[in-house]
């Protein structure tokens, strides 16, 4: 038996493989991914472009709802309902549109309450991105009644959730896999974005830092076209200029600007800590209430409506709040009371579990608390120059840095919502104090607080994958058996008893010529339906599978799911021989080997005086043996 078994580290085997073959094999499944990616892109540029219509029609429904709520009158004219008349009536409205999405998330889908990111986030983790399709007009519709009776949110979270509906749907519908139709649900949000403020980089981001939760060319470009149509759409049907233009250009600040700056980075981080936590404290004491979750938003309604009573600029989606803070032009008491009562507003509303954005109110409150700040430190310090302006945009980004911990999102999304590229470096360093703040003290984000109560873990890293920067090479042993067709399945099974360090659940099969014939499986092997006298060669049905040595780990794990084995014959692209057997085993010690190299802490440079002499001494010695080589 054992001269019929031939060992792969002492006899290498040939095997007829056409090199010809394999290249063509390659080229044709490339042309295939590509073609997917073809399709996949012109159906997100589809979703865009429908979500761009949507988004219009979200901003017309939402005029609607407050002309008639507030004015008593059916228009699409764009009107504050904080220059309202109705005094204490104010107070009943927000009540009136929350008991509505109450009604409405109870008989309607519970979905629809939030914001819309933590849910797009949790389909995605959770769901294979399957969205139910009738939130693609439950949650612009009942976002628009929030909104429009008072709701302190804005527009974008809606949409994104809309957006993101509308994608899952499509990617329901056709014949696509689960990877795709994340990338469908992501396009569909992140367009939605782009179409509202016109900032498709800022959306491309915020779908790889809070949706993909990957950088690949499969998922990156179909999202890159669908937010450039986004962006279309916004200049089409909502103008060409910025969102929040900033009538003065601002100047780049001094490095005593630039320290400032840094500083309130991390001052505003800790706002956002607070804000997160807070909101997260008044959504556990709705949860306590001994009265139905549909009756919520009623509650938090009334809480808006009070304070919008006091507080008009309070009420609505409050975009022209941002414009004035970032004006510069806000007074202090302006700046106190929009910053208090904004948050208190939002935060209660939200917490009460209605429908509508967090983006627009995070951005107002830290826009008015970068304002403050900086007023407070021209007063103290005149001498530094700080331009409230641009104090204001460092608070609204740094807020939302914190807040969400998408860190490139919040940078470049603040440059395209205003056009001011001279307050890059100001923005890099607040958001970076924010950030580390925020990744100190925060476990959760506001955006993945609520899914991660539910037990659904978020990804908080990019990191190349350990299996797709290994080759095969780099971990295959001499280890493994390959069998003879000719030994017949008595022998085989009589061997493979007696050691049983050899048994495993498959075995590649070759001729006594050294030919790759197959692959055999254990099971297969064993059955009891086989002739015990019949050559095992007979039993092969897995053929033409194997994998060459400079492919990559993950191209191996890819195989042996797709095909269900364990281990793959490895072929040298060189010469066409079995150069051995990659087993799971090898795999798995790539990852032990590389938690190893994390683990690991070893100094290579010493400045110790004796090192260093015994490391100038061996790199002459080194420098005298190439000398004699030559």
């Amino acid at each position: 038996m054992s001269n019929n078994t031939i060992l792969i580290n002492s006899i290498p085997i040939s095997v007829s493989l056409n090199p010809d073959i394999e290249k063509v094999q390659e080229s044709t499944e490339n042309l295939y991914h590509k073609k997917r990616l073809v399709s996949i892109s012109a159906i997100a540029i589809l979703i865009a472009a429908c979500v761009s219509v949507i988004a219009k029609f979200l901003i017309y429904l939402i005029d609607v709802i407050t002309n008639i709520f507030f004015y008593g009158k059916f228009s699409i004219e764009n009107v504050s309902p904080a220059d309202n008349h109705l005094g204490l009536w104010v107070i009943a409205i927000p009540a009136i549109g929350g008991l509505i999405v109450g009604l409405m998330a109870m008989y309607g889908s519970k979905a629809i309450r939030g914001h819309g990111i933590p849910e797009a986030m949790e389909q995605i983790l959770t769901n294979q991105s399957k969205i139910k399709p009738t939130i693609t007009y439950l949650k612009p519709l009942s976002s628009a009644i929030s909104i429009g009776t008072g709701g302190p949110f804005g527009a974008e979270g809606p949409i994104i959730a809309t957006g993101g509906a509308l994608g899952s749907t499509f990617g329901q519908i056709l014949k696509i896999s689960h990877n795709e139709r994340k990338i469908l649900l992501a396009a569909g949000a992140t367009s939605g974005m782009a179409a509202i403020f016109g900032t498709p980089i800022a959306a491309i981001f915020l779908a790889i830092e809070l949706l993909l939760f990957e950088f690949s060319p499969r998922s990156f470009i179909p999202v890159a076209l669908a937010c450039i149509t986004g962006a279309a759409g916004h200049h089409l049907l909502f103008g060409k200029g910025v969102v929040f233009p900033i009538e003065q250009a601002i100047a780049i600040p001094s490095n005593q600007a630039l320290l400032f700056y840094s500083i309130m980075g991390i001052v505003v981080g800790l706002l956002s800590v607070v804000i997160t936590k807070i909101v997260y404290w008044i959504e556990d004491g709705f949860e306590h209430l001994p009265i139905h979750w549909a009756w919520w938003p009623a509650i938090g309604g009334i809480a808006v409506g009070i304070v919008g009573y006091f507080s008009p600029r309070t009420l609505g989606v409050g975009y022209n709040n941002i414009t004035d803070v970032l004006s510069g032009g806000m007074t202090t008491q302006i700046l106190i009371s929009l910053f208090i009562m904004k948050f208190i507003s939002w935060s209660i509303s939200l917490g009460s579990g209605t429908s509508g954005g967090t983006l627009a109110p995070l951005l107002t409150i830290g826009g008015a608390a970068g304002a403050l700040i900086g007023i407070g430190v021209n007063q103290l310090f005149p001498e530094v120059g700080i331009n409230i302006s641009l104090s204001a945009l460092v608070g609204m980004s740094a807020m939302f840095a914190g807040a969400s911990r998408a860190f490139i999102t919040s940078i470049v999304f603040a440059l395209e919502l205003t056009g001011q590229f001279n307050a890059l470096l100001p923005l890099l360093a607040s958001c970076t104090g924010s950030y580390i703040i925020s990744y100190f003290i925060m476990e959760n984000t506001i955006m993945t607080e609520k899914i991660a109560r539910r037990g659904v873990k978020t990804p908080f890293s990019f990191e190349a994958d350990v299996l797709g920067k290994h080759t095969v090479e780099q971990v295959l042993t001499d280890n493994g058996i390959i069998i003879s067709e000719d030994n017949s399945i008595k022998e085989v099974r009589e061997w493979l008893d007696k050691d049983e360090q050899n048994k495993s659940n498959y075995f590649i099969i070759s001729d006594d010529e050294g030919e790759y014939k197959g692959i055999l499986s254990s099971s297969n092997l064993f059955s009891a339906h086989h002739s015990e006298d019949a050559n095992v060669g007979t039993l092969i049905k897995r053929n033409n599978i194997y994998i060459n040595t400079q492919d990559t780990l993950l191209t191996a794990v890819e195989m042996m799911a797709k095909e269900n084995i364990d281990v793959l014959p490895v072929i040298s692209r060189e010469n066409a021989s079995i150069v051995g057997i990659l087993s799971y085993k090898d795999i798995l010690s790539s990852y032990k080997h590389r938690f190893d190299e994390d683990e690991e802490k070893q100094a290579h440079i010493s400045l110790k005086r004796n090192s260093l002499k015994i490391l100038l001494r061996g790199q002459k010695l080194v420098t005298s043996i190439r000398k004699i080589g030559k």
